[in-house]
Order: structure tokens, then sequence, then C-alpha cells
């Protein structure tokens, strides 16, 4: 059982990638957990989707692993990783490190009973969270906002490029569905980067069932990515920083499987 391995563990060419990217650990206190088995165990819970307190006996105690889960998710460490990764995918792709365009759409997803805040979907009848996700033409995520159900898609939205773009500095050009038409929301968004296009892609009046929409599937292809994570298939989350951090954990752990 000590030796026991899951297919979510890091490969070694993995560690040695994320590895150099981890803040170091305190130089005092007490001696600090593996942190290859701290990530090790944060994968399993988001790919498993199992509850903290049922971690394998085989990872550090659930309550380590939780606490720098949390502290990384308050301290934007997680972010900051897949930013990292981000950069290195988009490289090998032969892309510019720092994306001009991207995709935003929102996902609204049922609430686990938690305590946190949460909200009522009208058009989705959902009650629970919407995530507000900017993503890169790669489908990477640049960016994710998590906001009760009842938070309108423009208001989200806004709420989201109003914490990328200022460091976005290259972006310019940014595809929306009819949830964000209007120009009230082009000329807030403008408000963060001038120069940037809003470009609205609406689905036809007379298209019948699905319909493959230009640059909006690369958002939707996204979202289908993190819902093979069981952890994000629903709401389980008291807090909107620990669902954002789910995000990062699961987009961080698929870069991974690009790059090595």
């Amino acid at each position: 059982m000590a030796n026991a391995r899951f297919d979510t563990d890091l490969t070694e060419p993995q560690w040695r990638l994320l590895g150099r990217l981890v803040p170091p650990p305190a130089p005092r206190g007490r001696p600090p957990t593996d942190p290859r088995r701290v990530l090790d165990a944060i994968l399993y819970v988001v790919k498993s989707g199992c509850p903290w307190r049922l971690l394998p006996k085989t990872f550090p105690p659930w309550q380590t692993v939780y606490h720098v889960f949390r502290r990384w998710c308050g301290d934007g460490t997680w972010a900051r990783l897949n930013d990292r990764l981000r950069a290195q995918v988009r490289a090998a792709a032969g892309k510019r490190c720092r994306p001009t365009a991207g995709v935003l759409d929102s996902q609204s997803v049922k609430s686990d009973p938690h305590g946190g805040a949460v909200g009522y979907d009208a058009a989705k009848r959902i009650k629970g969270r919407k995530r507000h996700l900017l993503v890169d033409t790669l489908g990477l995520v640049l960016g994710v906002a998590v906001t009760p159900a009842s938070t309108p898609e423009r208001a989200g939205g806004l709420t989201l490029l109003a914490l990328v773009l200022g460091w976005l500095k290259w972006f310019r050009h940014l595809w929306v569905d009819g949830g964000y038409a209007g120009p009230e929301f082009a000329t807030a968004a403008r408000h963060h980067r001038p120069r940037l296009v809003v470009e609205v892609v609406k689905r036809s009046d007379t298209a019948h069932g699905f319909e493959v929409l230009p640059k909006r599937w690369l958002v939707e292809r996204t979202f289908g990515w993190l819902m093979r994570h069981r952890r994000l298939v629903r709401d389980y989350e008291r807090t909107e920083t620990s669902a954002e951090g789910w995000i990062y954990v699961a987009m961080i752990r698929l870069m991974l499987r690009r790059l090595a």
C-alpha cells in the first residue's frame, strides 16, 4: 500500500517541469512535506473528485494537502503556475508567449449544499455558480472568475476582464457570444484595453440543433476538458477562490500532459 501509485501522479519529466516553478519551502519551522507528493494528492482529488477526508493514506495527511491548496488559492500561486505552463505550451505550438486574442464565455454548474454563496440561473434552470472563462486560441485558460449563477454574463465577463486585461498587454481581439452583445459591454471592456476589438459570434437564426460556431467552439472545448475532472462536474466549494483554484489545477494537469 505504501508504494501504491496512481495514474494522476506526476511523472519524472512532469515533475522536472513543475518542480522548479513551485514556491520554495519556508526557511524556518517544521521540515516541509514532500511537495511532489502534495501535488500528486491535489491532482488525484481534481481528477477523482474524492472528498478531502477520503484522500488515500498513501498521500500526506489531508489537512496538510488542503492547507497547501488553500494557501496557493489565496496567494495566486495556481494562477501563476498556469501562466508559466501556458507560455511553454504556446511556445511549443509555435505561438507567441503573449496572447493577442481570446474567447470569453460562461458555464453554470449545480452546487452541492456547502454553505457558500450561490444563485439561480433562470435561463439554464440551475441553482449554483457560474464560471466565467477567458481562453486563448489554443483553448488555454487566461483567466477565470466564479460568481453565483444569478450573475448576468455581461457583469461576470467584465469582472473577469478587469482582473486580466491589466497584464495582457498585447491583447487586441475578443470573441464573445450573443449574451455579451451591446455597446455597453464593448465600451466597458475597452475601458481596460482601449484598442480592444469585441466581436460577437452569433448563432444563425435558421440553424437547428447543434452548430459549431467560429471561435466560440474553442472555449466550449475547454469547458469539455474541465468537465472530465470529477471535482469540476459539480460545484463543491464553499468559496469562489477554491472553485477558481480547481480550474487552474485541472488546466495545469492538462498542460503538463502536453509538455511531458
